[in-house]
């Protein structure tokens, strides 16, 4: 909730900021419109309630900000993150004089602060006053637009998006700046006129030299207070870590022979931030990307509390089982855990978007099918090295088009062999029916690669197919970026044995009669065999069909 309502803030901020800059870009065109496009802009925000939204807004977010500080137990943060949080500070000193310069002076003395009178106040100023003014909106956009980025990235409308996001963030504080300087410059021309800067200041009521330092006095202390508020909140760190140790010690044993012993109170993420053992998180530790979740163990395991329901509804997003948390999210109480973490610590935000429910590890019936070219070392031989992988792209091309025409998925690629897992989402039935029109389709597909081909092949290509069903392993495996979700088991195995079968029997397809009868398909035109295969103790029943391209659609 913490999180959500300091985002809603931002957004209110940074509506603040996109309209500021735009009227700002009005001076691209003359003073005179600049100080007409202020009118909208004063309707929006100078009322009752424009100004008890923003200022709301924005004492919100800067007191959540330091609360986020407060509770974040390791200062482990990213490029990106220290960026933000640097620019975000940066942010009190370069804007406290000009709020206290326009709104307080118009509060406090009656001054009008429009453009009239802050351009006209720069004209008199030293440079280092204008760099300020200046820099303030690029810092100010920098600082939200990093938050934005963190904050919509895991969406997925963002990746399309972005190209129109990145130029706006480009143009509008260009734009916004630009018309700023040239307005400036329009104003410093005008002053050359005598009496000029006299009769703008007394026709915007400016203030006495007396009435101006106290401003500055004013601007100064705030931002003496903003420092020691952030001091407060750095001194309290260690404080409230000191405390928490009474109420306990939780030790977390990671692979690797790798453990940590922390205070309770602390997240799992915060934990493995602070033993420095790396730990994916791609939203920063909110909540909303479950690259952090772990597998939780140990003897100590049932004592952990419930999942929030935010932290569940990422969760059952995710498909998760009863033993994987959210790392972020879980504060475990005292005790002794084992924790593995799910993803590497190098995962992206690809990683974030939505898995499927198998990732974890489960016994599933599915369908599975092995191809491989047929005698591809001698196609291979006399050919140059680029003739080789074109062909093998090509072919990889048409298989992967057609296994997930059929509605299946691409396992791997072996060699000049493919493996393909049908069912992850749908019925068993529906799986081989899937497995055998995706046999068809492979079949059609090597013969139009053949003719397209014809004159670069000395003999066209031919393949072989192997198609079983049954219960199978399916999770992710793997390490690191090699990690993907496969099956494995017995059926597995089966499937690839009937694949080399096609050898034996001179055919392209080798369909065991288990998927058939699931498939509710009858294929008795076709040759029968009995056959052991190793590590069965029955002989399996299969079909051997001499060219796959017969076999009718399977809707």
């Amino acid at each position: 909730m913490i999180g959500r309502v300091r985002l809603w803030s931002a957004y209110i901020l940074f509506f603040y900021v996109v309209t500021h800059l735009l009227n700002h870009a009005l001076g691209l065109i003359s003073l005179r419109v600049l100080e007409v496009g202020r009118t909208g802009f004063v309707f929006i925000w100078h009322n009752p309630l424009g100004q008890t939204v923003l200022y709301g807004a924005l004492f919100t977010h800067f007191f959540l900000a330091l609360w986020s500080l407060y509770r974040r137990r390791a200062l482990r943060l990213s490029h990106w993150e220290w960026t933000q949080l640097v620019l975000g500070a940066l942010i009190i000193p370069l804007g406290a004089i000009h709020v206290v310069g326009t709104r307080l002076a118009h509060e406090l003395y009656g001054v009008e602060a429009g453009y009239p009178w802050v351009l006209g106040s720069l004209v008199v100023s030293d440079w280092m006053s204008i760099a300020r003014q200046f820099l303030l909106p690029l810092v100010v956009w920098l600082h939200a637009c990093i938050g934005l980025h963190f904050a919509w990235r895991l969406r997925s409308w963002y990746p399309a998006w972005l190209p129109a996001l990145y130029a706006v963030a480009l143009l509008v504080p260009v734009a916004g700046i630009v018309g700023a300087a040239i307005a400036l410059r329009d104003v410093a021309d005008l002053a050359q006129q005598p009496g000029f800067l006299e009769n703008l200041f007394v026709h915007e009521h400016a203030p006495p030299a007396a009435d101006v330092a106290n401003l500055y006095a004013i601007s100064r202390n705030l931002q003496l207070g903003a420092l020691a508020l952030l001091v407060g909140v750095l001194g309290a760190r260690p404080l409230r870590d000191f405390w928490e140790r009474r109420a306990g010690v939780v030790r977390l044993d990671y692979s690797e022979r790798r453990s940590t012993s922390q205070p309770a109170g602390l997240t799992i993420l915060e934990m493995s931030r602070l033993a420095g053992i790396p730990h994916a998180s791609v939203c920063g530790g909110r909540g909303r990307c479950s690259t952090c979740r772990v597998r939780i163990g140990g003897e100590d395991r049932a004592r952990l509390p419930p999942a929030s329901p935010e932290e569940q509804k990422v969760l059952t997003r995710v498909g998760a089982p009863a033993n994987v948390r959210l790392a972020c999210q879980l504060r475990p109480p005292p005790g002794h855990y084992r924790v593995t973490p799910l993803l590497p610590a190098s995962a992206g935000p690809v990683e974030a978007y939505r898995r499927q429910p198998q990732a974890h590890g489960g016994e599933q019936y599915v369908a599975i099918l092995f191809a491989d070219i047929r005698g591809f070392t001698s196609i291979s031989e006399g050919k140059l090295p680029y003739d080789v992988v074109f062909l093998l792209n090509r072919y990889f091309r048409a298989t992967g088009h057609a296994i997930e025409a059929a509605g299946g998925r691409v396992d791997k690629f072996i060699g000049d062999g493919v493996m393909a897992i049908f069912g992850l989402d749908r019925e068993p039935q529906v799986a081989c029916r899937q497995a055998l029109d995706a046999a068809r389709r492979l079949a059609l597909a090597l013969d139009d690669l053949n003719e397209a081909m014809s004159g670069d092949l000395d003999q066209p290509l031919r393949i072989g197919i192997g198609l079983h069903a049954g219960p199978t392993i399916v999770g992710e495996m793997g390490y690191e970026r090699a990690t993907q979700l496969t099956a494995i088991g017995d059926t597995v195995n089966t499937a690839s044995r009937l694949e080399s079968l096609t050898k034996e029997f001179g055919v392209e397809l080798v369909v065991s009669q288990e998927l058939l009868d699931r498939a509710g398909v009858d294929l008795a035109a076709y040759e029968r065999h009995d056959v052991e295969i190793r590590g069965r103790q029955e002989r399996l029943a299969v079909r051997a069909v001499k060219r796959a391209a017969e076999l009718t659609a399977m809707s």
